[in-house]
């Protein structure tokens, strides 16, 4: 009779135990999944406010077409980009687009004097930083993700039960790009 109540025991704390286990992957995965939203939409903002900015640098600096173009056609790849390598390659190149834009801006004396321009300049910047803290913040959540499937015993059930490693938002090659100043060239 003891022996069948050790062995009853062992089955019900293994079955807890892996009860356990995947419903902490399950409140990981939706972790990774808000962190991803809340990317998503400082992303949006960023790009709803992008048309501002271009249509006030428009009126100072006419002939700057190229640089306003490469920001347009970064923003229109950016909104339509679908997983998440295209979503970060896509605003890796918007982010290199804007800091151009922002730097032809500081040619022009008038612009830079101009309200509207200083606070779309200020809601960009504080965007910026709302997106560097969502990325940090999503990062961490993909990495507690990713380490919580390798651990045992949440290994044995994670395969089975769909859970995959997920891709971290990393800007990859374009980090340097992103961490250098926008070479502008008047012709």
């Amino acid at each position: 009779m003891v022996p069948l109540l050790v062995l009853v025991a062992i089955v019900v704390l293994l079955g807890l135990l892996i009860v356990g286990a995947y419903n902490r992957l399950v409140a990981l995965r939706q972790n990774v999944g808000a962190a991803f939203a809340d990317i998503d939409v400082q992303l949006k903002q960023r790009q709803d406010l992008v048309p501002n900015l271009v249509e006030t640098v428009k009126g100072y600096a006419a002939h700057e077409r190229g640089t306003l173009d490469e920001v347009t056609q970064a923003r229109a790849a950016a909104a339509s980009a679908g997983d998440l390598a295209a979503k970060a390659q896509a605003e890796s190149a918007l982010t290199g687009a804007l800091g151009k834009l922002i730097a032809v801006a500081e040619a022009y004396p008038d612009l830079k004097a101009n309200q509207n321009f200083l606070q779309l300049q200020g809601e960009l910047s504080d965007l910026e930083n709302k997106i560097a803290a969502a990325r940090r913040f999503f990062n961490n959540a993909v990495g507690e993700y990713n380490a919580s499937i390798q651990r045992f015993p949440a290994v044995l059930i994670a395969g089975m039960a769909g859970f995959a490693p997920r891709d971290f938002f990393d800007v990859g090659a374009d980090r340097a790009a992103l961490n250098s100043a926008p070479q502008v060239k008047f012709s």
